[in-house]
């Protein structure tokens, strides 16, 4: 009896031998997971021998999606039940939030430009779109659901967006002459996990950036050049009553011991500069002074003067080219902010993205604990059953209870593993922290992702693609062009300053006669009008005009310092070509880096395949010869722990496999058409579509 036992078991062996070693594309039916009973009837054991089968996982929650099994495609995976696709296929339900928007300070009103300003204040609520992802307790989210609730809610967007009026404010400050104070466009990573790869990003340039070197402060030349005077007209005012006593050595002058003088005086100003270098300044000057000295014939003196002085540099600081410098320098940092906030959102969804199938391969792992530790306990009880009738060795329920033992160790950590994923996509989907969100676990309802059209392109194809797409190549592009444009401004440098004027100028005086005048009658007698109306129109009436027309020129016969920085900039603007073609490199290798390790990850999730195939039908084949009296319950337990493991590594290399292809598609600047976001949605902080 116990030789037919043996020769069945070893015929069994034989033909389960065979079927292993099928050729990959021949048809055969999928090998079934742990303790699945759909096998066919041939190959379907005992209810002695379903007792060995790893209990599948636990359905505590009918209304989570079956965890697919580690190494079948999307098509194969087991469709998830109908809450979780309730979830994925209905309607938002939500109030979409309120679009970010801080205007720039305008108003009509003329006091609007000396008072203060403020923006909006901050709305830190959650996106309501969060909420719709909530059900029973549980967060049900797939990826696309995670991408649009991010693009709403992540802070280091929400952080990048003041970036817009921050350089419009850049703009306006340029437009008065004023240097530009750049934009700090540096990809911001606060959000913790899941950063991977290459995401730097632009840089804002300023007028007066500075870095620190070697030996101390290093200032950039970008931006310098001749000065350049306030385009805002600036209007002056100043007056002033004075009364002054003096005493008077020798009355021959004066007439009086002590002279005794009030004087009233008003100046005003208004001067304003022009991009071409003009610079307008007119004044006005009114003046009245009595006194108490018989020597004057009028008293008291009434007299205004009104000037008018055009100058204009011929060499030094002319042209529109070096005196609007800033506000091209503002505009193009404009412009580098809208191709950084790209970079931004692609480095805030690959984040999203690599945390979500971080979150997938935690999920997975705790349903393949789960299952390892029911597997565990079902061969424990069992050998207990055994042992009552001494047809075991006590050691064997031993070998099991540490088997047990390190089960639930490895679901412990497999818990905390996934708990600490659930924080962390938690926290990149939120803007403030929510008690009652963090309790809440979260259900991946995608397991795998479409196949990634990337995977088929050729290298060369895809390096073209990042050329034209990578917002870095654009934005390297234009700091260049600033440099170059900054030459301009700073050759006027090198000029002599020659400056071209011209002056005009009108007065009048007036004042009534002196009735204490103690000279001659003809030396008291007087034709000037009188009140302070004729002496206003005298000044303006071309009465009493003056013109002047002149120059100033000065040269600096050595002008080292203008020299040298010119030729800096020159150098520097050769750097920037330099830092260009790097960014170009730099760009090229991350394309080159990223399809090898897209198809290196490809290549291990085969090989994971095979090897969990293979150990599954290692187990399949144990357990078999177990019941047969071939096999002990310890090299069962042992095929099981091996099924296990060759589970878990499938599960890590799909993992590595899916970040593998989101990592390909930010190389070449394709992140945000493969997940539909929309770079305009992306600055409201409101996603329009449907997940």
């Amino acid at each position: 009896m116990k030789a037919a036992q043996a020769a069945a078991a070893i015929l069994l062996l034989q033909v389960n031998l065979a079927l292993v070693t099928v050729p990959a594309g021949a048809q055969q039916p999928a090998q079934p997971a742990p303790g699945d009973s759909s096998q066919p009837e041939a190959q379907n054991p005992s209810p002695d021998q379903q007792s060995q089968t790893p209990a599948p996982p636990p359905q505590t929650v009918p209304d989570t999606p079956a965890p697919a099994t580690p190494g079948t495609s999307a098509a194969t995976t087991p469709a998830p039940v109908p809450l979780a696709q309730e979830m994925k296929q209905q309607q938002p339900l939500f109030a979409p939030p309120t679009p970010f928007h801080v205007p720039m300070p305008h108003s009509h009103n003329p006091l609007s430009p000396y008072r203060p300003s403020t923006a909006p204040e901050l709305d830190l609520s959650n996106s309501p779109r969060l909420e719709n992802l909530i059900r029973d307790g549980k967060i049900y989210v797939s990826l696309r659901d995670a991408i649009a609730v991010a693009v709403e809610n992540n802070l280091d967007l929400a952080y990048f967006r003041y970036n817009f009026p921050i350089a419009q404010t850049d703009i306006l400050r340029t437009q008065s002459g004023a240097l530009a104070n750049g934009v700090n466009t540096a990809v911001v990573q606060g959000t913790q996990g899941g950063f991977s790869g290459s995401t730097g990003g632009g840089g804002g340039s300023s007028g007066s950036g500075s870095s620190a070197g070697a030996g101390g402060i290093v200032q950039s030349t970008l931006g310098q050049g001749t000065t350049v005077s306030s385009f805002d007209p600036f209007l002056t005012f100043r007056g002033y009553v004075d009364h002054t006593v003096v005493q008077e050595p020798n009355q021959f002058l004066t007439g009086v011991p002590v002279l005794k003088t009030n004087t009233i005086e008003v100046l005003s100003n208004f001067s304003q500069s022009f991009p071409i270098g003009t610079n307008l300044s007119i004044n006005y000057l009114g003046q009245r002074v009595a006194n108490n000295s018989p020597e004057y014939g009028i008293n008291p003196t009434l007299y205004s003067n009104f000037q008018v002085l055009i100058q204009q540099p011929i060499l030094y600081g002319f042209g529109i080219a070096t005196n609007e410098r800033y506000i091209r320098i503002a505009k193009r940092n404009a412009q580098i902010t809208d191709l950084s906030f790209k970079a931004q959102v692609i480095a805030t969804v690959t984040q999203v993205q690599n945390i979500y199938w971080d979150l997938v391969n935690a999920y997975d792992a705790e349903q393949i604990s789960q299952r390892s530790l029911g597997f565990a306990n079902k061969n424990l009880s069992d050998d207990q059953k055994q042992l009552e009738l001494q047809a075991i060795p006590a050691m064997q329920v031993m070998t099991d209870q540490s088997a047990v033992a390190a089960a639930e160790g490895n679901l412990t950590v497999a818990r905390a593993s996934l708990r600490l994923n659930e924080l962390l996509l938690k926290n990149a989907l939120t803007k403030v922290d929510d008690p009652t969100i963090d309790e809440m676990p979260v259900i991946p309802l995608d397991l795998h992702a479409d196949p990634d059209p990337n995977a088929d392109k050729s290298m060369d194809d895809l390096i073209a693609e990042a050329e034209k797409k990578r917002p870095e190549v654009a934005i390297y592009q234009m700091q260049a062009e600033i440099h170059k444009q900054s030459l301009k401004g700073i050759n006027s440098e090198l000029l002599p300053v020659l400056n071209m004027y011209g002056l005009y100028a009108g007065a009048g005086t007036a004042g009534p006669k002196n009735p204490d005048c103690d000279l001659t009658p003809q030396e008291c007698a007087t034709d000037l009008p009188t009140g302070f109306p004729s002496m206003f129109a005298n000044t303006f009436n071309y009465s009493s005009p003056e013109y002047q027309v002149g120059m100033t020129l000065s040269i600096n016969l050595r002008n080292r310092q203008a020299k040298a920085d010119q030729f800096r900039a020159v150098l520097e603007y050769r750097q920037s070509q330099i830092s260009s073609e790097q960014q170009k490199k730099n760009i090229l290798f991350d394309v080159r880096n990223s399809k090898f390790a897209l198809e290196q990850k490809q290549a291990n999730v085969g090989a994971a395949q095979k090897a969990r195939d293979l150990a599954q039908k290692t187990f399949d084949i144990t357990k078999q010869e177990q019941v047969l009296g071939a096999k002990s319950g310890l090299d069962t337990l042992n095929a099981e722990s091996a099924l296990a493991v060759a589970e878990s590594a499938l599960d890590t290399a799909q993992t590595a496999y899916e970040k593998a292809k989101v990592d390909i598609d930010r190389a070449i600047g394709e992140t945000l058409e493969r997940t539909g976001v929309s770079i305009d949605d992306a600055k409201l902080g409101v996603v329009s579509h449907a997940p």
